[in-house]
């Protein structure tokens, strides 16, 4: 189209299916092209955390920045995320920074350097960094790999129960946390190359999920995905969630879903 491409986004860790691109590969295109390579880890990039799972962002630390925020799989308190950068030359203070002398005097007593507020653009916001260093200390790199890890099993364990239980069908095999699937009510069993049967399946979801709230039992997330109709999207971050838990949201959606 003419136009010169000066910057490629690549994902660790989609929304929806929680997908991974081959990082490696990409930076080898961007390096060869000198194009700014951007890693949006903003889900997935606490997996570096574990030796087990770290190796889903192989080739990470090619890239020229990357985006990652603790504050959903790490459950850090609402919000933390992070922008880094392996440029040291003050890019983002040059980007953003305008010095408003209301609020950076340049002829402080101390270092200004230490003033971090113009090199965001919201210069406003809490200090996110301190809520991660915070919970870091607390339980240290073992301790929040333990986390993620212990979420990873989770995930393993339900997508156990869904292979074995009547009426679960995968959307596709996790590569991450994010579990898919469909449940598929009795009076449709069966009719999968009906005409229609994927128009009813993608109302069951959005039904079972209004029954769940009414009762106050639990809250699930579902949506489509391009041709796929609705589905469930079930995510473990919770440490303290047991196999009993996750067992009970299995029951719990064949039971508000039999009649369907």
């Amino acid at each position: 189209q003419g136009s010169e491409p000066l910057f490629v986004c690549a994902t660790s860790g989609t929304t929806v299916l929680g997908a991974f691109d081959p990082l490696g590969p990409i930076a080898d295109v961007c390096a060869r092209h000198g194009l700014w390579l951007h890693v949006d880890a903003a889900w997935g990039g606490s997996a570096l955390l574990s030796p087990q799972l770290r190796h889903l962002l192989a080739g990470i630390h090619r890239s020229d920045s990357v985006t990652w925020n603790p504050h959903k799989l790490l459950m850090v308190g609402l919000q933390c995320s992070a922008f880094l950068l392996r440029d040291s030359s003050g890019l983002l203070q040059r980007c953003h920074g305008v010095g408003a002398s209301y609020l950076f005097q340049r002829d402080k007593f101390y270092d200004v350097s230490l003033d971090t507020g113009d090199k965001s653009p919201q210069c406003g916001r809490r200090a996110d960094g301190l809520k991660l260093w915070i919970l870091w200390k607390a339980v240290g790199s073992r301790g929040l790999g333990w986390r993620v890890e212990r979420a990873f099993a989770a995930t393993r364990y339900l997508l156990e129960q869904v292979k074995r239980r009547e009426g679960f069908q995968l959307v596709m095999e996790p590569e991450f946390l994010n579990l898919c699937f469909w449940f598929i009510p009795p009076s449709l069993r069966g009719q999968e190359n009906s005409p229609g049967f994927w128009d009813k399946l993608g109302k069951v979801a959005p039904a079972i999920k209004e029954k769940m709230i009414r009762k106050g039992s639990m809250m699930v997330g579902y949506q489509p995905h391009g041709s796929r109709v609705n589905f469930f999207r079930q995510i473990v971050t919770n440490p303290a969630v047991t196999r009993q838990d996750l067992d009970f949201f299995l029951d719990e959606i064949q039971e508000l879903g039999w009649d369907l």
